[in-house]
């Protein structure tokens, strides 16, 4: 069974039309994929591992939820949407979307950038596999 992943382009016509789109100047969006380089490789320097050829990937959708929740009250956020993939997932999959809508640029950047942080930091487990 494949997953349906959502289309980003209905999201914003979504964001756009919610009672809340009069308060957002910008909307952001996330699209993490799986790549065929190892986070360790990309983010520590550690050589060797191969090639990641697919990745074991779960989270914990009660705080994820709960995340999406304290976003909304972030300074000038005003939308909030999340859907993250789960399963195992091949090279050139999408592992989540997120899209923001915040009032100026830089509440709107720094939403993107804590809320994508938080959640790979902290709700999600991923084990890459090598080819």
């Amino acid at each position: 069974m494949s997953v349906v992943e959502p289309s980003l382009d209905e999201w914003l016509k979504e964001a756009k039309a919610s009672p809340q789109a009069a308060e957002c100047g910008m909307f952001l969006s996330h699209n993490g994929v799986v790549r065929i380089t190892p986070k360790q490789l990309v983010r520590e320097g550690k050589e060797g591992l191969g090639e990641v050829s697919k990745i074991e990937f779960s989270y914990d959708a009660a705080a994820v939820d709960a995340l999406v929740e304290e976003a909304r009250t972030w300074p000038g956020v005003y939308y909030v949407k999340v859907w993250l993939n789960e399963g195992v997932l091949n090279v050139g999959d999408s592992i989540m979307y997120v899209l923001i809508g915040a009032d100026i640029r830089p509440n709107c950047v720094d939403a993107l950038l804590n809320l994508v942080g938080r959640i790979k930091n902290e709700m999600v487990e991923e084990v890459e596999i090598y080819s």
